[in-house]
């Protein structure tokens, strides 16, 4: 497998985390006027356009993780790591939507 594949499918998961959890994006509209042959920027409105988590992509994540870790075989000390990291992972994305939304 080429070395962009690597980056590729690190893409491919941050994406799906992000979709999995839900963010916010900023939506900038522009209205403009032409004024004497030129174009004039007459109003700006930048909206929180807020994402909300999305079922399919959480639980393709989650069958991904269920697949990576034979959850059969893992003890309960196991199992209940995987649940706190699983919990960690989300509340990381959910940190960085608060981020995004302190930023504007």
């Amino acid at each position: 497998m080429p070395k962009n594949s690597d980056n590729i499918a690190e893409q491919i998961e941050k994406a799906l985390l992000k979709r999995a959890v839900g963010y916010s994006s900023k939506e900038v509209t522009k209205e403009y006027q032409i004024n004497e042959g030129e174009t004039v920027l007459i109003k700006k409105k930048v909206a929180l356009k807020n994402i909300p988590p999305d079922i399919t992509a959480a639980k393709m994540l989650l069958d991904t993780f269920n697949k990576m870790a034979d959850i059969n075989s893992m003890t309960e000390t196991e199992l209940e790591e995987e649940k706190n990291r699983l919990i960690n992972l989300l509340k990381q994305g959910e940190n960085k939507i608060e981020d995004k939304k302190s930023e504007l």
